[in-house]
């Protein structure tokens, strides 16, 4: 084990966990409204790990959406995440497939952005135990306020603002990951549709500008043969 790398993990992502504690706060607060118990509010955290779609699919269900809606949600939200494996799995492809499993487990966007940037800068990191130093510190803070946010309950005064920190979690990956003209017209679209769409019932509005996104960013890609950032 490479102490100093992942040492050096934890030391990177400790700021974006001013962040994460009340999205984790939230999350659990979510499960509670959904009539959902703690132990289903502690599985659903350990088993999906995916913060934005848990936020999703909790709102969902608290609304009595038919579950293909809920399942559909979270799945489009996560598509981001084949496209984070897909970038990242070169710098992997040495591993044992038990520790991929263990390394795509506890992927999210946090672990990739920081990851990907030291890999990029410092090429001599190690780069298993760095990511780990990131991605575990996420999960363990993760786990520990989504339950605190469930037994909290409704406690929590919504003079707080908690859920105004989710945007700017994402806000602080967003900005940073805009490198060409793909990624920032599937930003600026995708966030445009999103707004546009946010009255639509069940979270479609979501999906919608999830999909148009990742479409327009695409096409622009294919437009542009992918060397604008280069």
């Amino acid at each position: 084990m490479d102490t100093a790398a992942f040492r050096r993990g934890v030391r990177d992502v400790a700021p974006l966990l001013l962040g994460i504690i009340p999205f984790g706060l939230v999350a659990g607060i979510a499960t509670v409204n959904a009539g959902l118990g703690l132990p289903t509010a502690v599985g659903l955290s350990v088993v999906v790990f995916a913060g934005a779609s848990q936020l999703a699919a909790l709102e969902l269900l608290g609304q009595n959406a038919p579950l293909t809606v809920v399942v559909a949600t979270a799945v489009v939200i996560n598509l981001r995440l084949l496209m984070y494996s897909a970038s990242i799995a070169p710098y992997f492809r040495d591993f044992t497939g038990r520790w991929k499993a263990v390394l795509a487990y506890v992927l999210t966007d946090q672990a990739y952005a920081l990851s990907v940037a030291s890999y990029r800068s410092d090429r001599e990191t190690d780069r298993k135990w760095y990511y780990l130093g990131v991605a575990v510190t996420l999960w363990a803070v993760w786990q520990v306020t989504t339950i605190a946010g469930a037994l909290l309950g409704t406690g929590v005064p919504d003079a707080w603002g908690l859920e105004f920190a989710i945007p700017l979690v994402f806000l602080a990956i967003l900005v940073p990951a805009i490198e060409d003209a793909a990624t920032g017209i599937a930003a600026v679209v995708g966030g445009t549709v999103a707004v546009v769409g946010a009255g639509l019932p069940l979270n479609l509005g979501l999906l919608v500008a999830a999909g148009v996104g990742i479409t327009a960013g695409v096409l622009t890609e294919s437009a542009t043969g992918g060397t604008d950032g280069d």
